[in-house]
């Protein structure tokens, strides 16, 4: 299980974060202040931290730098400051991505997902992560996919199925499987949302969306990306 430290001095939306990361299958930490966020760092050692720049007893950028001082874990930057100054800042001085408040919680925690898995693969070695079809190319660690050499925009549910479908390319992948990765545990007998969203994927990525080439259906039992 992924553990997040979130840092927030704003004790309603830590409290909001905390509940729906957890609702989310992550563990999570909180701190409120950026001493505290050092302190667990170093011992509970999270898979990611979700840092706030505006903390009460020192700037979050200082906590970047203490982290970054021993430790190359990700570190995902959610501030109110969106000036592009401070995203520079924040960027050159170690933080792994950067979102401004207020912020859509879908793509926080895709944006979590993407840094883990990206942590992932540089610590397993793996230099290669990029998936390609005829049609269309995914890099996993840069959680983008191209079509005739341009991006495509999925939303972060659509890069979520489609990421887990690349991580087991030519695999049957079950429906309980994509539900539970996707959405989470209690998720498992909702096909319906695996529907609509493959359907969206094919319209996007398949050169006939009816007569799909890559994302293959397997009938009662998944989905296989070929």
């Amino acid at each position: 299980m992924t553990t997040v430290l979130v840092v927030d001095d704003e004790a309603a939306l830590l409290h909001a974060l905390v509940i729906n990361l957890r609702a989310r299958d992550f563990k999570v930490e909180a701190a409120a202040t950026g001493r505290a966020a050092l302190e667990k760092v170093a011992r509970v050692r999270p898979d990611i931290v979700i840092l706030d720049l505006g903390l009460p007893d020192m700037d979050g950028i200082e906590v970047l730098a203490g982290i970054r001082g021993w430790s190359d874990i990700p570190v995902l930057v959610l501030s109110a400051r969106s000036t592009s100054e401070e995203k520079v800042r924040a960027l050159e001085n170690g933080a792994d991505d950067y979102i401004t408040k207020p912020f859509d919680m879908a793509e926080l925690v895709a944006r979590v997902r993407a840094a883990t898995r990206r942590s992932a693969m540089r610590t397993a070695g793996i230099t290669d992560p990029i998936v390609t079809t005829e049609a269309f190319v995914i890099d996993r660690s840069a959680a983008t996919v191209t079509r005739d050499g341009k991006v495509v925009r999925l939303t972060p549910t659509e890069w979520h199925i489609l990421d887990v479908l690349a991580a087991n390319r030519g695999k049957l992948v079950s429906q309980q499987q994509l539900l539970t990765q996707v959405w989470g545990p209690g998720f498992e007998r909702q096909g319906n949302y695996l529907r609509v969203h493959m359907a969206a994927l094919r319209r996007k990525l398949e050169p006939e969306a009816s007569r799909p080439q890559y994302l293959i259906t397997e009938p009662g039992l998944g989905y296989r990306l070929v």
